[in-house]
């Protein structure tokens, strides 16, 4: 009997790669101007706009670049991404009944969803829902935020992934609303811990900084069933199942998620600093910076240049 595969499955043309990433820098520059940077965090707002960069990891180890793939930036609220992970490490499916697993329809940094579903968020990558897993790891770690960065650089092998405190500065002196969000969980029953602790643990995880380089080695156990290349043997393997893909392609670019699936067909989870992470199982990873953002805080640069990736070698999901 034949057995048909789906187009996404078939071998990904590595050699092909190089020009694709070039034809794509090439093309997206054009679109410079189209958003703006991040102006609510203070170091975010001087942030060079016209910036690109992009690197693809396979599950064999090729790693392809292109523009300012090494460059740092602030990832925001791709942490969310391994704080859930490390969550989940540390109380498994408990995880589950502080937050749920629907995409949100909201502004990521809503109130009134919250209040009105009795203080437990939609999902864990809306900014209720990241507060409540840092809560999680705050509660079960004697210096959560080291712990983060700690997970992170074994799966990125990069020991700089560490918090930029100038950025962390500015995230705390003008994250009103997320302390609003942080103050209702508690009020609600689902924060656990002291409220400031738990600030202190989420302002400070938005602030590390990686780069598209970093962050698709990081990535590299959600298209390679859990196996990462830098973990040392021992060390723990992340949570790496269809479950974190499924939250990404559902809720991973906020409410402008179903636009990106509709146009780039992966699992993905973006940041305000406008970094996108994206995940073709089985095959790579991808990551891109550009700092200008769409109205929904999404990298304008990245999505584009993720659909002409997906476009172009065939491997949206779909």
């Amino acid at each position: 009997m034949n057995h048909c595969l789906p187009h996404n499955n078939l071998p990904l043309d590595t050699d092909s790669l190089p020009d694709i990433l070039a034809r794509i820098h090439k093309e997206v520059v054009f679109d410079f101007g189209k958003g703006k940077v991040a102006d609510y965090i203070p170091s975010l707002k001087e942030v060079d706009p016209k910036q690109f960069g992009m690197a693809l990891r396979t599950i064999d180890g090729e790693e392809f670049c292109v523009g300012q793939a090494d460059t740092d930036f602030s990832i925001q609220s791709v942490s969310k991404l391994f704080a859930l992970m490390l969550a989940l490490e540390i109380v498994g499916d408990d995880v589950w009944d502080r937050v749920g697993r629907e995409p949100s329809g909201m502004r990521f940094n809503s109130l009134l969803l919250l209040e009105s579903e009795g203080g437990i968020p939609r999902n864990p990558f809306i900014n209720a829902g990241a507060i409540a897993i840092s809560d999680i790891i705050a509660t079960h770690s004697s210096i959560p935020i080291k712990r983060i960065e700690d997970f992170i650089t074994s799966l990125s092998g990069n020991k700089n992934n560490r918090v930029d405190p100038i950025v962390a500065a500015g995230e705390k002196s003008t994250g009103f609303l997320n302390a609003a969000i942080a103050n209702l969980l508690k009020a609600m029953g689902n924060l656990h811990g002291d409220v400031d602790h738990t600030l202190d643990c989420y302002f400070k995880q938005c602030a590390i900084t990686m780069s598209c380089v970093d962050l698709a080695r990081a990535t590299e156990c959600l298209a390679n069933r859990g196996n990462s290349t830098f973990q040392k043997t021992g060390e723990h393997k992340p949570v790496a199942d269809k479950r974190i893909n499924s939250l990404m392609l559902m809720c991973g670019l906020y409410d402008a998620v179903g636009n990106f699936a509709y146009n780039v067909g992966l699992p993905a989870k973006s940041g305000v600093g406008g970094g996108i992470v994206a995940v073709a199982p089985g095959q790579y990873t991808v990551a891109v910076w550009s700092p200008e953002l769409d109205n929904y805080g999404n990298s304008v640069l990245g999505q584009l240049a993720l659909e002409k990736l997906t476009t172009y070698t065939k491997t949206s999901i779909f």
